[in-house]
């Protein structure tokens, strides 16, 4: 990038990286200068020459000119993880907006006080005839802890230093001794914690199907040949993605590459980790939130030495810099998990993608059900799809009834539970099988709708459900559209219409209620606090110590146990009317996860998924497992609406102190956008929805706006986003904050 100054930060540490320095470009770099250069800055009153990285190219002057210093010169040398970072958080500025402080923040590892472990051996230097003769000489002396001391090293040449202080009981003034007599050399050396506590107990490696097969085969010849690229691996639930991915880890270790698997925060279970720890033994590592900043830290130090080849862990483990990686997997690449909800809100899998560009690395994304996007761009020919059909075990996937609750109702049925799946649990039971009963809890208490027929009250103008809202209204989070709320159906004229209210407690007591013989467990929120809880529970029902498991989305991810040959899915429509465009394809993978819980052993399964629209695309394609015929349907519905994937669209979030101030900016900035490119917007399929209150119109005293922009071109989302920070800097903002947010995953 051309321009006459660069803003350097002269210390790579995390805690450091918001005191950038400016400096002047000399002519004979200008042009060879771009973030991620490394140069040398002469720095402090002494002008001492410091290494420092360039974070931006302006043509901003922040200080006096008269008082900026010049580049000294580039550094030469190969590419530093450092230099790769800073590029990394450029481009996400750049792509996602946000400032450069927060995406270093969000590439670099933390780097806060930690204190370095340290192993230390004590080593033998004397020979064994001349450590008797000292041993006797302490025996005379009545030396009793240099004696034991001595004995050990007859029988070893090195000893741990924690054990002979520990269980021998020798004082560090002693062992000091010895050493000032030459007779043993106590060795330091740096330890780094590994939080995965594992014996090392070798997995035997699975014969693939011929198809996965091709697949490892297909991925790892493209890297051979440099036609690095991106895959989409589309999987029915139990087809043996993990094998392909283990090879595809298998191939890379051969080829001295690394490799990051992406796996959701809630599905870093330790089922998941035993596998790829059995196969690649302590060459693994895991980041997770569970882990200290010493963890943390001390597993980004071991991957820079090239210590461990595969890190698994949620979307923050992309940042872990490795020197050369080979493959970043994702699997469940439709979890909505890997897109950040913070400052830069980037998504995973263009991050991924970035890397790879910058390692010719591959990337490998894994679903049963993709996401729309990741789907419509390998049927685009942007990303190579490949399937997975048939299920390892060989077992036919499970038989799925749909009840419609509307009927339940009209037969006198008010319990939460359908007469088919009160039949079928009372069956396993008795036989002894297992039951998962999962509350489709997402977007909780949002929508209003009819038992009696079916209606959700919706918006005209955004085709989203309205919210309910304390004071009786009903309210669209998109254009800001109200009404007041309804006490009678409007097409039937049913009474009984009003918003969802459920949770897991309750559908507990109503099973220990209605089947007093059960034993049951609850996985949700509160039931997983503890570090360890996720884990015990499902453990202790892995173990048949349980045998119905109630849970929210958390159960129905990955997990895979053999004795479960009934999922009930309660109330579908929870997720399939939040006020989301996105909420047919939320509701459509989350029951098909959750039917694929079912009938993974020997047993065939069956699934009861209960609803009050049994007729709506997602539902009749979720009961068949037929994700292109959900695909198909879901994408006449984006292009009409211009929703992504078929267009792009920007929500751009304002905050502010004072009610006033924020709704006056939310029209400034809409309206900016509006005026610039009204003679384009029928051309660029361009339409800007709102402003309005955000679905959460105040947190914390602060006033929330929102308004979004779609178009066919991300390019002009991201022109749009430079230009309202060109304005964003002009006015000075002190007590109001904007944010934006590409292709949002939640509305705001």
């Amino acid at each position: 990038m051309e321009g006459n100054y660069a803003n350097i930060i002269v210390d790579i540490s995390h805690e450091k990286v918001d005191r950038p320095f400016q400096y002047k470009i000399p002519e004979k770099l200008k042009g060879k200068i771009e973030a991620g250069t490394c140069v040398q800055v002469p720095f402090g009153k002494g002008n001492k020459l410091l290494k420092g990285y360039v974070i931006e190219v302006t043509d901003r002057v922040e200080y006096a000119v008269d008082r900026l210093k010049e580049i000294v010169r580039i550094e030469e040398g190969a590419v530093s993880a450092e230099a790769n970072a800073i590029k990394l958080a450029w481009w996400m500025k750049t792509t996602y907006g946000s400032t450069m402080i927060q995406s270093l923040k969000t590439v670099l590892p933390v780097k806060k006080e930690v204190r370095q472990l340290l192993k230390k051996t004590i080593k033998r230097l004397a020979g064994k005839e001349e450590i008797l003769f000292e041993r006797n000489e302490a025996a005379r002396k009545h030396q009793t802890a240099k004696e034991r001391l001595l004995t050990e090293l007859l029988e070893m040449e090195e000893l741990p230093y924690e054990l002979v202080t520990g269980k021998l009981g020798v004082s560090p003034a002693t062992i000091k001794s010895l050493e000032r007599q030459s007779l043993i050399k106590i060795q330091t050396q740096n330890y780094y914690r590994n939080p995965v506590k594992i014996e090392n107990t070798q997995g035997e490696k699975k014969i693939l199907s011929s198809r996965q097969q091709q697949i490892v085969d297909a991925v790892l010849s493209d890297h051979d040949q440099g036609q690095t690229g991106t895959y989409l691996v589309h999987g029915i639930t139990g087809s043996g993605k993990t094998e392909v991915y283990m090879e595809m880890i298998d191939g890379m270790i051969k080829r001295k590459k690394a490799s990051i698997v992406l796996i959701p925060e809630i599905a870093l279970t330790y089922q998941t980790l035993m596998r790829f720890y059995r196969r690649f033994g302590d060459r693994v590592s895991v980041m997770n939130s569970t882990l200290s900043n010493g963890e943390k830290y001390d597993q980004f130090e071991r991957a820079k030495k090239g210590e461990i080849d595969v890190i698994i862990g949620p979307r923050s483990a992309l940042f872990t810099p490795f020197p050369q990686i080979g493959l970043i997997i994702i699997d469940e690449e439709h979890e909505n998990s890997y897109k950040s909800e913070t400052m830069p809100k980037y998504h995973a899998r263009e991050t991924a993608i970035e890397i790879a560009k910058m390692h010719g690395a591959s990337v490998v994304l894994g679903s049963a059900t993709p996401s729309m996007e990741a789907y419509y761009r390998a049927k685009t020919g942007e990303y190579k799809l490949f399937t997975l059909n048939e299920r390892l075990t060989g077992g036919k996937l499970p038989l799925v009834h749909t009840v419609d609750l509307r009927e339940e109702l009209k037969q006198g049925n008010r319990s939460i539970f359908s007469e088919k799946l009160t039949q079928l649990l009372e069956e396993r039971l008795e036989n002894k099988q297992q039951t998962m009963l999962f509350l489709n809890r997402r977007g909780y208490a949002g929508f209003v709708s009819c038992r009696a027929c079916g209606l959700v009250m919706k918006c005209p103008h955004c085709d989203v459900s309205l919210s309910e809202h304390k004071g009786g209204r009903l309210v669209c989070h998109y254009c800001g559209y109200e009404q007041p709320a309804v006490n009678k159906c409007p097409s039937c004229g049913s009474k009984y219409i009003l918003g969802f209210r459920a949770g897991t407690e309750q559908v507990e007591e109503q099973v220990k209620k209605q089947f007093p013989q059960a034993r049951v467990l609850r996985m949700d929120a509160d039931t997983t606090k503890k570090k360890e809880s996720y884990e015990q529970i499902l453990s202790a029902f892995a173990n048949k110590e349980a045998d119905i498991l109630v849970g929210t989305q958390m159960i129905v991810k990955g997990h895979d146990f053999p004795a479960v040959t009934v999922v009930g899915v309660l109330l579908a429509d929870l997720s399939l009317h939040v006020s989301d465009y996105m909420a047919a394809e939320r509701t459509f993978q989350l029951l098909t996860q959750a039917a694929g819980r079912a009938g993974r052993g020997r047993q065939p399964g069956e699934v009861v998924i209960q609803t009050y629209q049994p007729e709506h695309y997602s539902i009749v394609h979720a009961a068949e497992q037929n994700y292109e015929a959900f695909y198909e349907a879901e994408m006449c519905y984006r292009e009409m609406l211009s929703y992504p994937p078929a267009a792009h669209m920007m929500a751009v979030q304002i905050m502010a102190k004072e009610e006033e101030k924020g709704e006056a900016l939310a029209e400034h900035f809409s309206g900016i956008i509006k005026e610039e490119y009204k003679d384009r917007a029928a051309a660029l399929r361009l339409s800007v929805i709102g402003p309005a209150k955000a679905g959460i119109g105040k947190i914390n005293d602060i006033y929330r706006f929102v308004f979004y922009v779609k178009c066919k071109e991300y390019k002009y989302l991201t022109q749009m986003k430079d230009k309202l920070e060109e304005e964003i800097f002009t006015l000075q903002l002190k007590n109001e904050m904007v944010q934006f947010d590409f292709d949002p995953m939640n509305t705001f």
